[in-house]
């Protein structure tokens, strides 16, 4: 009886030893996703930033010509 006590002990140790491995390498590839996911975040909050920092000039732009054309316009 004490044998198939320790027997089952042993297995379901080692069932929980597997659970544990299985838990520590989600825990791995989570922080990899993560870290991925930040580094892909900051990417593209300095790409937005350029765009908007880019759709600023072009706005800024637009409307000096458009203000040159109205002078053309009341000019002539």
């Amino acid at each position: 009886m004490a044998d198939t006590n320790k027997n089952n002990f042993e297995i379901e140790l080692k069932r929980l030893e597997r659970q544990v491995d299985e838990l520590i390498g989600l825990l791995r590839q989570l922080r990899e996703e993560n870290h991925a996911l930040r580094q892909r975040q900051d990417a593209l909050s300095g790409e937005r930033s350029s765009l908007m920092q880019k759709n600023e000039q072009v706005r800024t732009r637009v409307e000096a010509m458009i203000g040159r054309l109205k002078m053309l316009e009341h000019g002539t």
